[in-house]
């Protein structure tokens, strides 16, 4: 017990000096560094973001107010909901796309052990294309009009048909693996770890003050949970995203409403079901959680309706936080987004929160990009 304690002092030690100095370490936090994140209930103990900062004001005398039971805008424990989107929020996205889209091209044109289908290979290289030379998800401004406008629904259609048939535990070993090569566009940087230092800071935040913490993605739920699985105090059940049909094994084309799961069955990957994105966000929400957020966080035009929904006619005090991805010196970012993400916030009453200014720091001073 004792040595268990020691190391968990070195860690604690490394978490607070290493990620901030660089002096101890040329990595970004490991998987293990990132789940020792801890911010206690009264947060004094932030340490990535910038506390004059007017979003993280925001956020923590929202919190303080909020929970306070002689505040008149105290909101009861069972109604704390927060949301958070995943790329770009939570995760990095610009490597040089999101986490899904570049499993998908891995899958679909790398992995020697897989024959995708001649139109899903075809599909794949059309995207491969398109984030290369227009930009996804920060499209140059000139080839704007080069974007197709259903490519969200196509790539994810796709990128379910090159999945489908796998075993639950074949796809977690495939996005494991995954997760485990570096990120493009940064050094010392493994898509597994691109988590924001400061966002990782937020969840655990509110997760003291029994806020219960949801991602709603666009991103392919499993993925997800296997992702931020051990890293975010955030259930599986409370992870919402882009959603297939499961089968068993040897179901066939059987219909479910007919087919009886049996001891020789396996759960397969099926079918394309949802894009969790915009409006199907909210519809999401309101179908699995039942409640109103009370604090969204997001980055994108895709989390605008959820932003709006958490904030409208709420019978709580409720806040909406966007992201800018406006840091092109630490990260790989936009400043023609962020600009129209910051007009949006104020357009709607969103609360932006600048990665350059904002946060101390990103995945730690051990990362950098590429280019630098």
């Amino acid at each position: 017990m004792k040595g268990k304690n020691f190391c968990a002092a070195l860690l604690a030690a490394a978490l607070g000096f290493g990620f901030m100095t660089g002096a101890s370490s040329t990595e970004a936090a490991t998987r293990a560094e990132l789940a020792q994140i801890s911010v206690s209930r009264n947060g004094s103990d932030f340490k990535y973001w910038n506390k004059d900062a007017f979003s993280f004001r925001a956020l923590t005398r929202y919190v303080e107010d909020v929970t306070d039971p002689e505040s008149r805008n105290y909101i009861p424990v069972d109604d704390r909901i927060a949301v958070f989107d995943l790329d770009g929020t939570l995760v990095c996205e610009t490597t040089p796309c999101y986490f899904e889209w570049m499993l998908y091209l891995e899958r679909a044109l790398n992995d020697k052990s897989f024959t995708p289908d001649p139109a899903d290979k075809e599909y794949a290289a059309e995207v491969k294309t398109t984030i290369e030379e227009v930009g996804i998800p920060n499209p140059k401004p000139e080839r704007t009009r080069n974007m197709p406008k259903d490519m969200d629904l196509r790539q994810a259609q796709s990128q379910e048909s090159v999945f489908s048939g796998m075993t639950l535990s074949e796809y977690e070993r495939f996005v494991r693996k995954f997760m485990r090569t570096p990120a493009e566009g940064m050094k010392n940087l493994k898509r597994g770890e691109g988590f924001y230092l400061p966002m990782v800071e937020v969840v655990s935040y509110l997760h003291a003050n029994r806020f219960k913490c949801f991602i709603v993605s666009g991103t392919d739920r499993q993925t997800l949970r296997i992702l931020v699985d051990g890293i975010l105090p955030i259930d599986s059940d409370n992870i919402i995203g882009t959603d297939i049909f499961h089968v068993a094994s040897h179901q066939g084309e059987t219909d479910g409403l007919e087919y009886l799961f049996t001891s020789d069955d396996t759960i397969l990957r099926g079918d394309f079901v949802l894009k969790d994105v915009k409006m199907n966000k909210v519809a999401n929400i309101v179908r699995e959680i039942g409640k109103q957020p009370v604090l969204a966080f997001g980055n994108s035009s895709g989390d605008s309706s959820m932003f709006n929904y958490t904030i409208t006619n709420n019978k709580y005090k409720a806040l909406a936080f966007s992201l800018l991805c406006d840091d092109l010196d630490r990260e790989l970012g936009c400043m023609e987004k962020a600009d129209k993400m910051r007009a949006d916030c104020e357009k709607y009453g969103w609360i932006p929160v600048s990665m350059r200014d904002d946060f101390k720091t990103i995945y730690g001073n051990g990362v950098t990009r590429a280019d630098k």
